[in-house]
């Protein structure tokens, strides 16, 4: 999930509320919550056009679930994304919202410290090492209870609640012991790793033991739910049949069912698929084409600067097809998009200078007066952008070495009305589950990517329409509106005890 650079406000700019705003109701019969509001601040001078100093943020998950909160009696809880400062509950856009007060010190232990220096290497296969502080610990665990207490304060009774991400897996047991009237759902955005890592975690069984609470668990993959499964098996003794496990209060006494199912997230087609018939897009892209020189081939990388991406995997792939002449500056321009990551982490520092001198290295010894071999922007961009970019490119490189879903390959896919261009994509991201037509590459095999990009470059225009056109369809059958629909119905299922 996409989480924006936050702004420190004092309180007195705190936005107010409008007079135009229906005031937020006290209680709610479904509620959204997340580790960050689905709106940000649209100024810090207060001279915004917004009218209430917010505007909806970008993201498949705000576009898959503000539609229903603006329709249905909701709530969404977060942080609204700036420590040290208090906000009421208030309206944006026919949505109600609950602000989470974080401190500065919660936003270094909680969020930086145990979700991002902790949880987010070890789920993503210890590709970085995680760090394991008690102090991080104790201040997640706290966090978590704060964003628990703000969904028990506003829930009606029997409402449902749907808890989302690795940020917040200790809240649905703090709902199950507070109110355990309520229909409680979790989904997990990024993998879920296998016992054996896992087995790491010094608060391991506090963690199952938190999700567990829910009723219904959603992960990207199958195997993913499997990970969890054999994970509360280890480690709590879960009696676990059928993707299905009978939790026990302190007496024995079964509560709840807690089923682990693949639910994998999807896109907003239509906003990519208007966007991808726009004459100014469409025009944009050419104009990349021209200021690139028109070469043969535009190859694409777009990636948050994070070590799971790998970035450095492709640009060395892309230097040695350079290198043994495979591929010839004058014909091909990889762009490298890498947005900013988490830049107070040293760790992302260091990728950000290892990247960008690899990036130096390929150009000092293969571009020419004419031609670059390749554009590196270290920037973020709008959607409309995005778009542009991926009708200008010819192959769509992701070489994620672990991801839950990279949901920038299918909107890749999803703007090549066409049925042209290809997809070399990472058989670590969870998108190759669905992606069945991509050239599925294993990114450390570093001969084997290289022979992908290589086909996808080569290929045949018949070849191309028709693979692509298996993977739109995919896209366009399982969109983000079908993937909340799918969990909220499985959800509300009634599940059969079975006791045998």
């Amino acid at each position: 999930m996409q989480e924006p650079a936050s702004e420190k406000l004092s309180t007195e700019q705190a936005p107010k509320a409008s007079p135009t705003k229906k005031p937020t109701a006290s209680t709610f019969d479904f509620m959204v919550v997340s580790n960050r509001l689905p709106v940000d601040r649209c100024s810090s001078d207060g001279n915004d056009d917004g009218g209430d100093g917010w505007r909806r943020s970008p993201g498949g998950l705000v576009t898959a679930l503000a539609p229903m909160m603006t329709k249905s009696d909701g709530a969404w809880v977060g942080w609204h994304g700036a420590p040290d400062e208090t906000v009421r509950p208030f309206s944006h856009e026919g949505m109600d919202l609950v602000p989470v007060q974080l401190s500065s010190h919660e936003v270094e232990l909680y969020y930086e410290g145990f979700s991002n220096a902790t949880i987010w290497p070890l789920y993503h296969d210890v590709i970085a090492p995680p760090e394991f502080h008690r102090t991080w610990w104790d201040s997640y665990r706290t966090v978590n209870k704060k964003f628990a207490d703000a969904v028990i304060r506003h829930a009606a009774d029997g409402a449902t609640v749907w808890v989302q991400d690795y940020q917040l897996q200790l809240v649905p047991r703090l709902l199950r012991q507070a109110r355990p009237d309520l229909k409680i759902g979790f989904f997990n955005h990024i993998p879920f790793p296998p016992p054996e890592i896992f087995a790491q975690l010094p608060w391991r069984r506090e963690i199952i033991d938190g999700l567990l609470g829910a009723d219904l668990l959603g992960f990207q993959r199958p195997s993913d739910a499997g990970n969890f499964m054999r994970s509360a098996r280890r480690f709590l003794g879960a009696s676990v049949k059928q993707q299905q496990v009978h939790v026990k209060g302190p007496d024995g006494e079964v509560t709840h069912i807690a089923r682990a199912q693949a639910f994998p997230i999807s896109i907003d087609v239509d906003q990519i698929r208007q966007l991808a018939s726009n004459p100014d897009i469409i025009e944009r892209a050419k104009q990349i084409r021209r200021d690139l020189g028109n070469p043969k081939t535009i190859l694409l990388g777009v990636d948050r600067l994070d070590y799971t991406k790998g970035i450095g995997h492709r640009l060395k792939a892309f230097e040695e097809l350079l290198a043994d002449g495979q591929i010839k500056v004058e014909d091909a321009t990889l762009i490298q998009v890498a947005s900013p990551s988490r830049e107070r982490v040293e760790q992302y520092r260091l990728l950000r200078e290892e990247i960008e001198g690899t990036v130096g290295h390929i150009n000092g010894t293969y571009d020419t007066i004419q031609n670059t071999a390749v554009r590196y922007l270290h920037h973020s961009y709008p959607v409309e952008e995005m778009v542009a970019l991926y009708l200008a490119a010819d192959v769509m490189l992701v070489t994620a070495l672990r991801d839950g879903m990279n949901l920038v390959a299918k909107e890749y896919v999803t703007a090549r009305a066409d049925d042209n261009g290809a997809l070399v994509l990472s058989e670590f991201a969870g998108a190759a589950d669905q992606l069945k037509q991509a050239f599925l590459i294993n990114p450390h095999d570093i001969d084997g990517l290289k022979s992908a990009i290589l086909r996808a470059v080569n290929l045949e225009p018949k070849e191309a329409r028709r693979r692509m056109k298996l993977m739109r369809k995919q896209i366009l059958d399982h969109d983000v509106d079908h993937w909340s629909a799918e969990f909220l119905a499985a959800l509300e299922e009634k599940v059969v005890r079975d006791d045998s």
